[in-house]
């Protein structure tokens, strides 16, 4: 909106002309989306505090400290993190800019499918929630909308491939099958996120990293010099993600500022859905559907170990790990909660190196 507003003065007030640059409008995006996160992370708590009698259910069959640490926290934090995300991204963004639709569209119909989930869970008092295959029916409609919008909004010779990381001229074509490739990308990453979910701090500083990497993929494949010089599959338009990136890393700190160890909110679905559905979009419109693996490798490794345990207990009647997702492993070792989650935040910044390494090695 701001871009919007400014622009056609900047030659009349020089001051105005910042509103022109994207790096900074993608500052103050972050900056916004933080003060606002801050500013009103109190009042929404105390809100979710108001109908969330004895806060998030805590699984009976998860780690023992949990009943006696976690118990009586609010979840659908995810609100606090729509909201300043919301924000910043319709003041700083370019709204005539179809990608930044396209991915608030999936950002908040996950968060709207998360925020349902939860509120089954708090009212009910359960874990279960929404079904698991009404979940992937609504998370799957949304996902194909997405990318079939994404195909028209990329250029022709990209909007039904997939690049190749390290390779520069290498595209696997998709054809009729991208739709699908693409939904399941944005419906993988956004469940990993979910899985990783579990203890204080832990997704949220992984998906800040890989917002931080993808808003410099975004910024260099919607500039054909720098996408040029790069070799790069370049994508117009594709810059103002840059925006939506910053937002979000800035939304993700006001958060954490509640959710730092002992948390006063977690995220919850409402959080979890849209974070990971935002990263997937963002990387089917900078065409780094690939690299989003190398970077949320984190989410991968907690989504497969999910996978590998269910797997083999259906087949065998025993256990690979102590308990699935990863994290609570570890808890069932005996690692403290602190330790692990730091340990996770280097592998993920480790994993955010590795991908920002493929923009250079071709």
């Amino acid at each position: 909106m701001i871009p919007l507003l400014l622009s056609p003065l900047a030659d009349d007030f020089i001051l105005f002309n910042l509103a022109r640059y994207l790096t900074f409008r993608a500052g103050a995006a972050c900056m916004t989306a933080l003060f606002v996160a801050l500013v009103f992370g109190k009042s929404v708590i105390e809100w979710l505090r108001s109908f969330q009698r004895g806060g998030q259910p805590i699984r009976e069959d998860g780690p023992e400290s949990h009943l006696l640490t976690k118990k009586g926290t609010p979840t659908m934090g995810g609100v606090l993190i729509l909201l300043s995300l919301s924000v910043s991204v319709l003041l700083w963004a370019d709204l005539r800019n179809g990608f930044v639709w396209a991915v608030l569209f999936v950002t908040l119909g996950y968060g709207a499918l998360g925020f349902v989930d939860d509120w089954l869970k708090v009212t009910k008092r359960n874990t279960k929630g929404v079904s698991g295959r009404a979940k992937l029916v609504a998370q799957g409609g949304i996902a194909f909308i997405a990318a079939l919008w994404f195909m028209w909004l990329l250029p022709a010779g990209l909007s039904d491939n997939m690049a190749v990381p390290f390779l520069k001229e290498v595209l696997i074509p998709l054809s009729i099958a991208f739709p699908f490739v693409a939904a399941f990308v944005m419906m993988g990453s956004s469940n990993a996120v979910n899985l990783t979910d579990g203890l204080d701090g832990l997704a949220i500083v992984p998906v800040m990293i890989a917002a931080a990497v993808f808003a410099l993929i975004a910024y260099l494949v919607g500039n054909r010099i720098f996408a040029d010089y790069l070799q790069l599959h370049g994508v117009p338009g594709a810059g103002e993600l840059a925006v939506f990136c910053s937002a979000l890393i800035g939304a993700s700190l006001g958060f954490l500022w509640f959710n730092a160890p002992p948390a006063a909110v977690f995220m919850g679905d409402t959080g979890s859905l849209a974070l990971g559905g935002a990263l997937g979009s963002i990387a089917v419109a900078t065409k780094h559907e690939i690299v989003l693996a190398i970077v949320g490798g984190l989410f991968v490794v907690e989504t497969l170990s999910v996978v590998i345990q269910v797997f083999w207990y259906k087949r065998t009647g025993r256990r690979v790990f102590l308990m699935a997702p990863l994290h609570h492993h570890f808890e069932k070792k005996g690692w403290a909660e602190a330790t692990i989650v730091i340990r996770f935040w280097i592998i993920a910044m480790v994993l955010g190196l590795i991908g920002l390494s493929t923009l250079k090695i071709r």
